[in-house]
């Protein structure tokens, strides 16, 4: 499995830690739920080799992530109803395969338009709050 050095997906070092909780391993990937949570139930799919690219992978691999990422918005969809799940692939500058999985819902921040990366006013828990978060997901997996 490809990995590199200066990857905070690879390394899983404060990088990743400060910005996101580990949920679980799935299939092809790993399922981190996002800190910042103006967007209830926000998560990072990511893949478990350093790809950059989803041509990268080979039809079984991608078959796997993307299975992996519907696995993962449809128990965000049975955990939060959310009215809409936006999905987001930048990897600009993070050259790690990863997805945004980002629910929407009606009369919040950004819908109708796309999610905000960083938002201004940032909504972060209490550790008890990611923990329920992250419990839910889990059960509707």
């Amino acid at each position: 499995m490809n990995f590199d050095n200066d990857c905070f997906y690879c390394v899983k070092d404060a990088r990743l830690t400060n910005l996101m909780i580990e949920v679980c391993k799935l299939e092809a990937s790993t399922l981190y739920l996002f800190k910042e949570q103006t967007y209830k139930g926000r998560c990072v799919v990511a893949y478990n080799g350093h790809k950059s690219e989803i041509f990268n992978l080979t039809d079984e691999e991608r078959s796997k992530f993307m299975g992996d990422v519907s696995r993962v918005a449809g128990a965000l969809n049975k955990a939060f109803s959310p009215d809409k799940i936006n999905y987001g692939a930048y990897a600009d500058t993070m050259t790690h395969l990863h997805f945004h999985i980002v629910p929407k819902y009606k009369g919040g921040p950004s819908f109708g338009g796309t999610f905000e990366m960083s938002p201004s006013d940032k909504v972060l828990l209490k550790d008890e709050e990611y923990n329920l978060l992250i419990n839910k997901i889990k059960e509707n997996l």
